[in-house]
């Protein structure tokens, strides 16, 4: 007897394939693997054709495939080729599902959050493309939206949208969380609104001037290098890096190289000292894959630490200056 005409108990399957008595029986009365005949003591035997046919079934199970489309397979109805493309899209998307909860999960455990916070932040998670864009545009209208604030931060701004992935990583999904809580934040609203008033205000006095990269180039240049050198803002060893700035900012704006500059300068440092505008950059810059944004934090901070102790001392400077006025 050759191999095509071995017959096979239920043992000898389940021995075979690892599978259960109970499970190879289910089967066999659900018509997914029938059998091929009974002995003369009535049990089930099954041929070689239904062997493979119970271990393609067995592997489909394992890889998730529900019984009703495995009946299709059997039947030829649907081929395995399509099948294998079907139920890996859906393991697709069962994935990206996993990693949103994983990631929702393990913001709530390094904060601590409380049940309200944890269904806000899964709700941000599982919002679509479209509606994740919808609430930059949101926060983008409410800071500027009837102002007439410098066109090209505002363009930047609204360009620049999250485009979460769907093969997104968890920390991609906990920068979305962040940067959507952020925008969803009054304090930080009205701190952006603050700067596009000021903006605006600055282009009803005239000032049409874009957002001039090379000059915060200079600056960071500058600074950067004095910050390595260990050069203190308040020092003499400062003035000259001030002087070059000022002079720079002076013809730029087209402003006098005087010390109502050095106020406008600092009064334009501090609108704009808001970190957590550099937090949204680096948020959006997370979500995105783009590389992370230089921190010019400390910059900025150094500089207005240089203009404030050089504004103090020319305020010093008037009010000797007018006592001895008074004395004389």
């Amino acid at each position: 007897m050759n191999e095509d005409d071995t017959r096979y108990t239920i043992g000898d399957l389940s021995r075979r394939t690892g599978l259960p008595v109970k499970t190879i029986r289910f089967y066999a009365d659900e018509g997914i693997v029938p059998e091929t005949g009974r002995t003369p003591s009535g049990y089930r035997v099954y041929d070689v054709e239904a062997v493979a046919r119970l271990d393609l079934v067995r592997t489909l199970r394992e890889l998730g495939v529900d019984l009703p489309t495995i009946r299709r397979v059997l039947a030829r109805e649907a081929t395995l080729t399509e099948v294998a493309a079907s139920h890996a899209q859906a393991l697709d998307v069962q994935i990206r599902t996993l990693r949103l909860r994983r990631a929702v999960l393990g913001t709530v455990a390094a904060r601590g959050a409380t049940h309200q916070e944890m269904d806000l932040m899964h709700k941000i998670a599982r919002m679509s493309d479209t509606e994740r864009k919808r609430m930059i545009e949101d926060f983008v209208d409410s800071a500027f939206g009837d102002l007439d604030a410098n066109p090209e931060l505002v363009e930047l701004v609204r360009a620049a949208t999250p485009d979460l992935p769907e093969d997104a990583t968890a920390e991609q999904v906990e920068a979305w969380i962040e940067l959507a809580e952020l925008t969803q934040d009054p304090d930080f609203r009205t701190s952006v609104r603050r700067m596009a008033e000021y903006q605006a205000a600055e282009r009803a006095d005239g000032d049409t001037s874009g957002l001039h990269q090379d000059l915060t180039a200079l600056v960071r240049e500058r600074i950067a290098g004095a910050i390595a050198d260990g050069v203190d803002p308040e020092s003499p060893a400062a003035d000259p890096i001030i002087a070059e700035l000022a002079a720079q900012y002076a013809t730029t704006f087209g402003k006098p190289d005087d010390p109502a500059l050095r106020a406008w300068l600092w009064r334009r440092l501090e609108v704009a000292a808001d970190p957590r505008v550099e937090r949204y950059w680096r948020l959006l810059a997370a979500v995105n894959r783009w590389p992370e944004p230089e921190s010019l934090g400390p910059v900025f901070e150094w500089f207005q630490r240089a203009l404030r102790v050089r504004m103090g001392r020319l305020e010093g400077l008037e009010r000797l200056e007018r006592l001895e006025r008074l004395e004389g």
